[in-house]
């Protein structure tokens, strides 16, 4: 063999390895192996921006159905395992087993990891993975122009920098709720800040607009943001959140605003959402709610559930827990409770009808707070009396924020008359802020005769940017004459006091610890506490005040006596 024969040989040979290696790069298919949600949505956010396809694990058993699947032309897949929650151990040798070529890679912290593999993507979107709705939103426009998304909070932002830090970054966007500490780290990257008041449905809007300007389309993916899915997180179409049990109005005026006219509803859990925007807003829907088998078995195709991996979500239930007609004030008195740990708005409309046929609707102008597991009392007046029994048609949209009222109680009651005078009696008398302690202290007086049970709610307080309506943990209760600082918990920097130069107190107070029917609301200015004895004396009681003055005492009566045998030592 002469020599130049020998050199085109290991040149082929060189290119041929070369070919194998740049072949392992660049996978055909992604499969996330991991327990995880954000392991799953990154897989998949990674395979999608390598132009790879891509499935995830939803249980063990899915490990040889998912290679089912997969076209045998995509013989090259990498396995994205997590190394503290994978489905399975060592699913590389089950791949294989499949007759594919398979790599598996196993991650801490899969998000931060795939980013270190994608060196070409100089454009990110940062997001609190508290949130997991907040990363379905953003991923159809993320894959479509090139963007990936990185999970950020307190404790992981200096990892994020980090990573950062070593990176051309052209673009950045910050969506939807994070901590104060992401924001102020990421600030030197100029990002784009997208949170209308922690509104994800608002939020999902902008990032819809964003979209539509890279790609316009006139088909969506109707989703509510609690699962992931492949054609979710594929970039063919946006997502548009809509509510699980109702439309909220910001939705419905863009769509109406748009030039959408389809919808894919993902899944079949949100069929009667979809089907009043079918008939309201006229948009044509398309139900996608199953799968073809993928281990079929008899003549006829057979066909299973979409693959759905479940994010976190935000859990809320309000009900009703009485209803009375208070003939001694001509006030419908509504009392709901909140039985989850989390606040929550609602809005309601009664339809009341009497027992002669008469009828009366009341109902909420704006958006009411009611904190975790708190009850909250709303009072109508109604303009003329009801008779007989009277009869009550609950309709109640509620929500996580003023303007993302999604879910809908719906409740019939036949209503209690009663006839109770409250006479109780309350002022706010000062507030101030505490940053020891993390936490508002509100004085109030009841200034009546009889004990009175108190609520408080400081509105819009702002914190990290966004308004909050704060609250009490529980009722309190006062006896007559008796004044109390009461302490409502609340975290602020020193930015955002500054942002808070007036807080406003609403006091709902009464003389039923249930049934809070009166209010009263007053707004200060702001001021920071210092060492303040009549706090102390209104919190905790003379008794404490006294005994700090007797230690001073106790503490100067003996350095007087030390100073005494001092002087009298050095006389000698």
């Amino acid at each position: 063999m002469n020599k130049s024969r020998m050199v085109l040989l290991v040149a082929i040979l060189f290119i041929l390895i070369f070919a194998a290696d740049a072949k392992a790069l660049t996978p055909d298919y992604v499969i996330s192996n991991s327990e995880d949600w954000r392991d799953v949505y990154s897989s998949i956010l990674y395979a999608n921006l390598i132009k790879a396809d891509s499935g995830f694990l939803v249980s063990k058993r899915a490990a040889t159905l998912l290679l089912n699947t997969i076209d045998r032309k995509n013989q090259n897949i990498q396995i994205i395992s997590s190394s503290r929650n994978p489905y399975i151990v060592g699913y590389k040798v089950i791949v294989e087993s499949g007759g594919f070529t398979a790599e598996e890679l196993t991650f801490n912290d899969v998000n931060l990891e795939l980013a270190k593999k994608l060196t070409g993507i100089t454009k990110f979107i940062v997001i609190d993975d508290s949130y997991g709705y907040n990363a379905i939103s953003v991923a159809p426009f993320a894959v479509t122009d090139n963007w990936y998304v990185l999970f950020a909070d307190s404790r992981k932002i200096a990892s994020v920098d980090s990573l950062l830090s070593g990176r051309k970054v052209d673009k950045m966007i910050i969506y939807g709720n994070v901590d104060r500490a992401v924001l102020s780290r990421l600030s030197k990257y100029n990002p784009e800040i997208i949170n209308k008041e922690g509104d994800r449905f608002e939020n999902n809007i902008e990032i819809v607009k964003k979209y539509m300007a890279v790609k316009n389309t006139k088909q969506v993916i109707i989703t509510n943001g609690e699962f992931i899915e492949r054609e979710i997180m594929s970039g063919t179409e946006p997502v548009l959140f809509i509510g699980s049990n109702n439309v909220p109005t910001v939705v419905q005026n863009y769509i109406k605003s748009s030039d959408i006219s389809v919808g894919v509803l993902i899944g079949n859990e949100l069929v009667g959402t979809a089907t009043f925007i079918r008939r309201q807003l006229g948009l044509s829907v398309f139900v996608k709610f199953a799968q073809s088998a993928r281990a079929p078995q008899g003549a006829i195709s057979q066909v299973e559930g979409l693959d759905l991996f479940y994010l976190p979500k935000y859990s809320l239930n309000i009900n009703v827990f009485k209803i009375l007609y208070n003939r001694a004030t001509g006030e419908i008195e509504l009392t709901y409770t909140n039985t989850e740990d989390l606040a929550a708005y609602l809005k309601g409309t009664i339809t009341l009808t009497d027992q002669n046929g008469k009828t009366a609707r009341v109902g909420d102008v704006d958006a009411v707070f009611i904190d975790g597991n708190e009850y909250k009392t709303v009072t109508y007046e109604l303009e003329e009396p009801l008779e007989g029994t009277i009869t009550a048609d609950i309709y109640t949209i509620f929500g996580e924020s003023k303007k993302a009222l999604e879910k809908v109680l719906e409740k019939t009651i036949t209503i209690e008359t009663v006839e109770i005078m409250d006479n109780s009696l309350l002022n706010i008398t000062d507030l101030m802020y505490d940053k020891r302690t993390a936490a508002f202290y509100v004085l109030v007086k009841n200034t009546g005769d009889i004990s009175v049970f108190v609520d408080l709610e400081l509105t819009d307080v702002i914190i990290n940017g966004i308004p909050e309506t704060l609250g009490l943990k529980e009722v309190a209760e006062l006896k007559p004459g008796e004044s109390r600082w009461l302490k409502v918990d609340a975290s602020l920097s020193d930015e955002d006091i500054a942002e808070n130069r007036y807080v406003t107190v609403k006091a709902y107070f009464g003389e039923r610890k249930e049934s809070l029917i009166k209010f009263t609301t007053k707004t200060f200015e702001l001021r920071l506490k210092g060492f303040d004895y009549v706090y102390y004396a209104t919190t905790y009681g003379m008794t404490i005040v006294i005994l700090i003055l007797v230690i001073f005492i106790i503490i100067a009566f003996f350095k007087r006596r030390r100073r005494k045998k001092e002087e009298g030592y050095y006389n000698y």
